[in-house]
């Protein structure tokens, strides 16, 4: 290879996609609120209530699925995720691949496309390792670096923390967004309160459930002609516990040594 490619360069890509949601933007001016029909008991509250509701919610949740996309970047992210640590998933990043991921605990194993190991080694050797690992999982445990960074993707008590936010007003001169509920709609199957903000050109919009524990199930950004969304749903759910047989596991080695391999070529 032309360069000292480590094989963390198409994760950090990869995972960099769940960072749309962060809990201070949504504090701002509000609407006055009105009653409205279809709202439920949200009826009645302010945007910047049914907001907060919606971030206790999401930070008080044992478990969720979270998917995002966005129209500036390919990546997209899929997982199941809990508190303690466990997920199941699949990381994406356009042309330099898609990884499966499973952890529980401290174990991990990964299930690369051909994509992404063509992006990691050069020509025959992509091409090569693509062959010979169809189908097969790379495994190992946290402690090693590569799939320690993989697995930052399964901190939901992270995404958490950032959901919520630092506990500081922001700084002085900081625009004051302006919010307002849109009228209730349906978000796949589930009946929603829009809330949108708008603040420096851009424009977001929270999805919070109407009916029973009122969890924020969309969130869309936009700005520039271009938009980011994080869905979120299966609220609660345990995470599959199914690991990868033996049969079809190869120890993470496999590819620390095909990359070292290209790089000394």
């Amino acid at each position: 290879m032309t360069s000292r490619r480590r094989p963390t360069t198409a994760i950090t890509a990869l995972t960099c996609g769940a960072a749309l949601i962060a809990g201070p933007a949504w504090t701002g001016v509000a609407a006055a609120a009105a009653p409205g029909d279809g709202e439920g008991d949200l009826a009645g509250k302010s945007a910047q209530q049914v907001s907060d509701t919606a971030l206790d919610a999401l930070v008080g949740a044992k478990s969720l699925r979270l998917r995002t996309l966005s129209t500036a970047d390919p990546g997209k992210l899929d997982i199941t995720l809990d508190q303690a640590g466990n997920c199941v998933g699949t990381i994406s990043k356009g042309s330099l691949g898609r990884v499966d991921l499973v952890k529980r605990g401290k174990q991990v194993w990964m299930k690369p496309d051909a994509a992404f190991w063509k992006s990691q080694l050069p020509g025959k050797q992509g091409d090569d390792a693509a062959r010979k690992y169809q189908g097969r999982y790379l495994h190992g445990t946290t402690g090693n670096a590569f799939l320690k960074s993989l697995a930052t993707a399964c901190d939901l008590t992270a995404f958490q923390k950032s959901a919520a936010g630092p506990t500081s007003p922001p700084p002085s001169g900081h625009p004051t967004p302006q919010m307002a509920k849109g009228k209730p709609t349906v978000q796949e199957g589930t009946r929603v309160l829009p809330v949108v903000k708008k603040v420096d050109g851009v424009v977001q919009t929270l999805y919070v459930a109407v009916d029973g524990k009122h969890y924020p199930r969309k969130l869309t950004a936009e700005a520039n002609h271009e938009t980011g969304t994080v869905l979120l749903s299966n609220y609660d759910q345990p995470v599959p516990s199914k690991t990868p047989p033996p049969g079809k596991t190869v120890d993470i080695s496999a590819l620390e040594e095909r990359v070292e391999g290209s790089q000394a070529a």
